[in-house]
């Protein structure tokens, strides 16, 4: 079985429609990133099966049960070696995404990666802070897979995200929603749902899916080191 037939029956265990075209781009997109990975500390997860699962799918199936208007556009925040946002893009490529990272040699890969696949996208070299006070209600959605809490992840993020539009967190099952609600009210948002799943091995996620209702406060996002010392 070629790469890409495995993809295409792995995504299908995992209930996501996938076409040979787009398989085989992410089986290019494996390939690419585990030998850069040998002079960019891109990812711990080097074995072609393992990353299928826990960077493909697990980039790709929160989103299936997320309605997402065609064409719509978002920013992957911290998106390191572009997860979600990558895989994202070759399974949904109407969307419009950007990619920030606030690391230098991963936005270099990425851009690498974007053209040798041919996926549109925008890679920015930023703070998430930073870029959120330049591009405020910009966005139709707003996503991260990252460690950060949730009450610091959502100061990062939703400051991009327009009135009606998402914030999709992507966090472990050991995440409290509730620790992040004074953040949401804060900062415009209300927890839309909180919903856990399982990657086909097995292994627990946990999604978080904030609206704007309104307009993030001028005053945020506030500096990294407020916002990493004092949480909303």
């Amino acid at each position: 079985m070629s790469d890409f037939e495995y993809i295409i029956e792995a995504f299908g265990a995992a209930g996501i429609e996938i076409d040979a075209e787009k398989a085989k781009k992410l089986a290019e997109l494996s390939e690419f990133m585990v030998e850069y990975n040998k002079n960019v500390n891109l990812t711990a997860i080097t074995d072609f099966k393992e990353i299928v699962e826990k960077h493909f799918i697990d980039s790709i199936l929160p989103f299936t049960s997320v309605k997402i208007a065609e064409k719509s556009s978002f920013i992957d925040v911290g998106t390191g070696a572009g997860f979600p946002s990558l895989p994202l893009l070759i399974w949904r490529d109407d969307l419009k995404g950007t990619l920030c990272d606030s690391l230098q040699k991963r936005c270099v890969y990425l851009e690498k990666a974007c053209v040798k696949l041919g996926i549109k996208a925008e890679i920015v070299h930023a703070r998430a802070e930073e870029l959120g006070r330049e591009r405020r209600e910009k966005y139709d959605f707003a996503t991260a897979r990252a460690v950060s809490a949730m009450p610091i992840l959502t100061e990062f993020c939703l400051p991009f995200v327009r009135k009606d539009g998402l914030f999709i967190a992507l966090k472990s099952v050991n995440e409290d929603a509730k620790s992040a609600e004074n953040a949401i009210k804060t900062l415009g948002g209300r927890l839309e749902e909180v919903r856990d799943y399982a990657l086909p091995s097995g292994d627990k996620r946990r999604i978080m899916i904030v609206k704007k209702i309104s307009q993030t406060p001028t005053k945020y996002p506030r500096s990294f080191a407020n916002i990493s010392k004092k949480p909303l």
